[in-house]
Order: structure tokens, then C-alpha cells, then sequence
């Protein structure tokens, strides 16, 4: 299994479609590196990921607006394809399997989070178990 870890910045809000009756929430997510190339200079390379995150728990779509500050896990996949002027092109997809809103917005709007950190699993995570029968009677409150 391969998985993809992402921490970064959304570049627009997201869209939710409903696909062959289940619901998929669509967005890109964008990490800027910052380095020193080999004279010394400060440079920044951005690298832009497209999210797919199949899940019936949309929730969580109110606060994925652009700027929201997010970490994303799942499947990576390249895709190739050919641009316009015949060049070859790839892009970098991944299928989510949990999102965690790690920082603010930046813009003052709604959906803030204020720092909150809020995980949101994707739907194919195994469930808690039911706690066993008669388990709390032995809890001292």
C-alpha cells in the first residue's frame, strides 16, 4: 500500500457531487517548499495536489473553503495526459481516506476553525466497537 501525507493550503472551496449515489468532495490542496538553490538564493516551489474524498459524512464540507490550512492522507495516482500543444503533462490525484483541519482560514469569514483540529474519517474506517454489556457497571460515578 502506498499513502500519500499532505499538509496544506486549499485553493478554492470545495464541490461536492453526488457519483453512482455516493457522494465525493472534490478539492486541491497546494504545499509550498521553500528552499536555497545552489547560488544561495531563496526559491519556492509549490506542488498541487487534486483530492477525491468518497465519504457520506459531508460534514466537514462547510470548513474546506479556500485558504483552510488541512491535513490529508490517502491513495496517490498520477495521471498523464496531453496538453494542448502536444506536450506531455501529469497530475497528482489522491483518493482521501481521512482530512484533519489543522489550522485557520485566512481570510475572517465563517468556517474558522481558530486552530481547532477536527478529524474526519473517511466512511470505509472500521467502526468502534459497541461497548460490552453490563461494562459500565463498574464505574465509580
Amino acid at each position: 500500500m502506498v499513502k500519500l501525507q499532505i499538509i496544506g493550503n486549499l485553493g478554492k472551496d470545495c464541490i461536492t457531487n453526488m457519483v453512482s449515489g455516493r457522494n465525493v468532495i472534490n478539492f486541491s490542496v497546494a504545499h509550498t517548499e521553500k528552499y536555497k538553490d545552489s547560488a544561495g538564493m531563496q526559491k519556492e516551489k509549490t506542488l498541487w495536489v487534486e483530492c477525491a474524498y468518497w465519504t457520506d459524512r459531508t460534514g466537514i464540507v462547510p470548513y474546506l473553503k479556500k485558504g483552510q490550512t488541512v491535513y490529508v492522507e490517502g491513495t496517490p495516482e498520477v495521471r498523464t495526459y496531453t496538453r494542448n500543444d502536444g506536450t506531455a503533462g501529469a497530475s497528482l490525484t489522491l483518493r482521501v481516506q481521512s482530512v484533519q483541519l489543522i489550522g485557520g482560514t485566512s481570510r475572517s469569514e465563517g468556517g474558522d476553525m481558530n486552530g481547532m483540529a477536527e478529524r474526519f474519517p473517511s466512511s470505509t474506517e472500521a467502526p468502534l466497537p459497541a461497548p460490552a454489556a453490563g461494562a459500565d457497571d463498574d464505574l465509580p460515578f
